[in-house]
């Protein structure tokens, strides 16, 4: 196939060509004249199972054929076996084993780091080790580094480096890096004595690791050895080239691999050839984006070299920049882009890292009936079975939460085997109880009180009781002992109280994946030692997020396709969208990295944060170089002003920088065809016609539907919030209680009445010393009864503690007795058909026979005002109890109201009650029952509320927001 040469064979295909179509296409031509069986004896090795499936689907287009061996660069299993080399520790095998000696390490000293990070620490040594086992550098340099300059937390490293030794070195179960460079020495070895006779090519791949490095040095040396190079820079001066030197400047360059490769290779890059003559699609393109990325201290030749570019035209033809607002604008305007080349048949693909815009465009196309074909799966931990057995790793160990209980019995997988229907309907009415009644912690006897009101709950709340209590118990056990115990755990909920199975939790692509990602772990797990529940817990949520479901999709077009950078590499299109434009994005933030820094990285042989950007940038070089392509950004995010990526930033710069070669508006033409897709983008969320704006509701049902009876702390809300009242009596939507019950300030005021009823029924004759320690007695006991959060528990207390004084200087100085506690009263409103009720929190007989009327808050009780205009509570209380309101007392003249306010600081509010008061404000609750028992009196939404500013539980409903205070109310007739 290949003349002899002095020199290493190494070729290269320009940015923007289909390196894959251009590879076969020099494979074909020098295999010309050659008898067919020749194309099998060639052996050509490729980075990815995606570039090895698409040479064989071009190879075969035309018709059956020899194919050469395709291989995998990193698939040398054969010459492993022929050097005896043993096979690999599977790499999830060797993180468990870190594990454990982290553990030991972190329990020797706790400070290194905290106890949560164990198994990401395990697993970011491992990779670290991986890239030393690769890059061909033992601890030993690690250990010798001179950290006598760096911060303490550099020393460190040394601790952690004792712990990888042993790893090094060992012929028995050598790590996949180790192994893959072991065989790699071992092949170049053999070929230098007896080389293939046979062509061996390595293309695609740019040499960014240290063993793939090797490999294609080896496979350079051999007398029908060759590289072929993919994206390469043919308008680089040799003198940038030349200043690719050093890795701390020139890393994060695209071509700087290139320029490492031809280092060890002893070559110039005119030494370089093409492997084909397929132009580029564009070169003036490639010139201009070339100079583009120039090396940052080398910026400066802009200025001479830009002035050699006399077609930034013709480069910037065929190129569109989208600048949007948003990314939901981003992601609209791609999918218009996308939609058209639907409708025209243009082989079109959307390229970025960022998977919240690939899902929003697909979202988008979705619109239209489009699928386009998406390379990348989801994450197994979003899944079905991923999110069950990540909530059930939440409860084990704990004490059971209703919350906690009712996320596992709502999920869609559990009781899937048998009666799922049944199990959803005992489910909800067991919310519905926890929600109103609880308790927060729901245990087997309040379980089983319930089930025993139901249909099919004794056998229900029976095997939720066997399977989900006493979890609290478990504690540290084996790796062996929790996986079993959690997938034993998974599959009686999946299985239900009715089945004999597993439910659904293995079938289907996301269940088949997350039985292959379990069956892994517990293949390996023997070797993941003694661990305690939360170390088992961050352990198997960094093992299941290693998993990816690529599930089963409608038939999707065939010429759209999203891609990741990876897929982009090995894939062509006539039309490519490099989308999410942004630093961060393109490229991604380089990870933190707990073990070296830069410089310790550089002394010691190892890889540079900034390769990662280099890779990017390549991968950018060459998709921005494809016939046409379109570049979007957001200019801002949810969060916060978005910074334009270092590349595209670079682009528009040296364009705006050049205004005597039409390079501003080369660039201004570029935004323009960019906002004609914004602009389409817009029309498209645009109405047809415009919505009016709800107004504020005062809907007017029918007479013979309005409440007739109301409590006396309904009528401040009939005043204050109509529209409340309507929501909750006449279309009897009740507020749906928390899950997640919290001590707020609802509990807190029932808590607190119930001590004080308590205290004044167990009253005695005691000293005053006596009652206090009885009070505060009464408040720890009903505190720890019904208040099961510590902190609130201290809290209330403390605060009952400070006002003790407060209540009993009150209780005893009026001289009253209790003669009601907590008891329901009411009375007639005639001729209105209309009852009032009320229960007072406390009423005493004074020595003169009158009544005091009490009433507990809190907070701040109302004032006078307040209680005058809005919060008549006690004052219709009086009224009541002068009308023979509460049986037991019968019509008695009240002497005093009085609001006892407790809380931070306490504070009466008492009113003395006459004749005159109370007679108008039963004239004025009349008047007020006698208006809404009219048609034409409408239930006003937020009429009078005391802070605007705090929403009502029926303000989504009058859909507050698109109207406001001002907005003058609108009676309408419903019903």
């Amino acid at each position: 196939m290949f003349d002899p040469s002095p020199k290493p064979r190494v070729f290269a295909l320009a940015p923007g060509v289909d390196f894959p179509a251009g590879l076969v296409q020099g494979l074909t031509e020098r295999m010309q004249g050659q008898p067919p069986e020749a194309m099998a004896r060639v052996q050509l090795f490729v980075n990815t199972q995606r570039m090895r499936r698409r040479i064989t689907e071009l190879l075969t287009r035309s018709g059956a054929r020899f194919l050469p061996r395709i291989r995998l660069v990193t698939d040398l299993a054969l010459e492993a076996a022929l050097q005896g080399i043993p096979a690999a520790v599977p790499p999830l095998r060797r993180r468990l084993e870190l594990t454990q000696l982290v553990a030991r390490l972190l329990d020797a000293q706790p400070d290194l780091a905290p106890r949560s990070a164990l198994f990401d620490l395990a697993d970011s040594l491992a990779g670290l080790m991986d890239e030393m086992q690769g890059e061909g550098v033992p601890p030993e340099v690690i250990q010798h580094l001179d950290v006598s300059n760096h911060s303490a937390h550099w020393t460190r490293t040394q601790s952690f480096m004792q712990i990888l030794a042993p790893f090094f070195g060992t012929d028995e179960a050598p790590d996949p890096e180790a192994r893959q460079r072991r065989v790699v020495e071992a092949l170049a070895q053999l070929w230098h004595t007896a080389p293939p006779a046979d062509p061996v090519i390595v293309a695609g791949s740019t040499a960014s690791r240290g063993t793939t490095l090797l490999f294609m040095q080896a496979v350079a040396a051999l007398p029908q050895g060759a590289l072929v190079l993919p994206g390469y820079d043919r308008d680089l001066p040799a003198a940038i080239w030349d200043s690719m030197a050093d890795a701390l400047t020139a890393e994060d360059h695209p071509q700087y691999r290139f320029r490492r490769l031809m280092d060890r290779l002893a070559l110039t890059p005119d030494d370089i050839d093409d492997w084909t003559d397929l132009p580029p699609p564009s070169p003036a393109r490639n010139r201009l984006v070339s100079l583009s990325l120039r090396p940052a201290p080398v910026t400066d030749q802009w200025l001479v070299e830009g002035a050699r570019l006399d077609d930034l035209a013709e480069a910037t033809s065929g190129m569109t920049l989208i600048e949007a607002e948003s990314p939901r604008d981003e992601a609209l305007a791609i999918a218009l882009i996308l939609r058209e080349a639907a409708e025209n048949g243009t082989v079109s693909a959307l390229v970025t890292p960022d998977r919240n815009l690939t899902r929003q465009v697909t979202a988008a196309l979705d619109h239209w009936g489009i699928v386009p074909d998406d390379s990348a799966g989801r994450p197994l931990a979003l899944s079905a079975p991923g999110r069950l057995l990540r909530h059930i790793t939440r409860v084990m160990g704990t004490r059971l939460t209703a919350e906690a209980l009712l996320t596992v019995l709502k999920h869609p997988l559990v009781a899937s085997d048998a009666r799922r229907g049944e199990h959803l309907r005992l489910t909800r009415e067991l919310e519905l109880k926890l929600r109103k009644y609880g308790p927060p912690f729901p245990d087997a006897e309040s379980l089983r009180h319930w089930a025993s009101q139901h249909d099919d709950g004794p056998v229900w709340a029976e095997w939720v009781i066997d399977t989900l209590l006493g979890l609290e118990s478990l504690g540290r056990a084996t790796l062996v002992d929790h996986l079993a115990g959690h997938l034993t755990l998974a599959e009686r909920l999946c299985r239900g109280p009715w089945g004999k199975g597993t439910g659904a939790l293995w079938l289907h692509a996301a269940g088949q994946e997350a039985a292959r990602v379990v069956g892994a772990l517990q293949a390996e797990a023997a070797a993941g030692g003694i661990l305690g529940l939360a170390d088992y817990r961050d352990l198997f949520d960094a093992v299941i997020s290693r998993g990816e479901v690529r599930e089963d999709i409608p038939p999707p077009h065939p010429h759209l396709m999203i891609w990741g950078t990876l897929e982009a590499r090995v894939q062509g299109a006539e039309l490519v969208i490099l989308g999410g434009l942004n630093d961060g994005i393109w490229p991604q933030l380089p990870p933190p990295d707990p073990w070296l820094n830069r410089k310790m990285r550089k002394d010691a042989g190892l890889l540079l944060p900034e390769r990662r950007i280099g890779l990017s940038a390549h991968d950018y070089q060459q998709a921005i170089c494809a016939p046409r392509v379109v570049l979007t950004r957001a200019r801002r995010d949810a969060e916060a002003e978005c910074v334009p990526s270092r590349w595209l930033n670079r682009l528009t710069n040296l364009l705006g920088g050049l205004p005597d070669k039409g390079g501003p508006a080369a660039l201004a033409a570029m935004r323009a065809r960019g906002a004609e897709w914004l602009r389409l983008a817009d029309a498209l969320e645009r109405p047809v016609a415009e919505e009016p704006m709800a107004h504020r509701p005062a809907p007017r049902p029918p007479v013979a539907h309005r409440p007739r009876e109301l409590a006396l702390t309904r009528i401040a809300t009939l005043i204050r919030d109509p529209y409340a009242v309507y929501a909750r009596y006449i279309l009897r939507l009740k507020k749906l209680d928390p899950l997640h019950r919290s001590p707020d300030a609802r509990l807190r005021g029932t808590i607190l009445h119930e001590i004080l009823e308590r205290f004044v029924k167990e009253r005695e004759p005691e000293t005053r010393a006596g009652a206090r320690l009885r009070l505060l007695s009464i408040a720890e006991q009903v505190l720890g009864e019904k208040v099961p959060w510590p902190a609130a528990r201290a809290l209330w207390q403390a605060r009952l503690d400070r006002a003790a004084d407060f209540f009993l200087d009150h209780d005893s100085m009026a001289g009253g007795i209790p003669v009601s506690l907590e008891k329901k009263g009411s009375v007639r409103l005639e001729p209105h058909d209309f009852t009032l009720s009320g229960t007072p929190d406390r009423i005493d007989e004074l020595p003169d026979g009158r009544l005091h009327i009490i009433d507990y808050k809190t907070g701040t009780p109302p004032t006078q005002k307040q209680q005058a205009q809005f919060d008549k509570q006690l004052l219709l209380a009086a009224a009541m109890a002068e009308r023979g309101g509460f049986d037991r007392l019968g019509p008695r003249e009240v002497a005093r109201i009085s609001y006892v306010g407790l809380g931070s600081k306490p504070k009466i509010e008492a009113t003395e009650i006459t004749p005159a008061i109370t007679g108008k404000v039963w004239e004025d609750l009349h008047r007020l029952i006698a208006r809404y028992m009219q048609r034409d009196t409408g239930y006003t939404a937020r009429r009078a509320v005391f802070e605007s500013r705090f929403p009502g539980d029926y303000d989504h409903l009058a859909r507050f927001g698109e109207w406001d205070m001002t907005t003058q109310a609108k009676a309408e007739d419903v019903g």
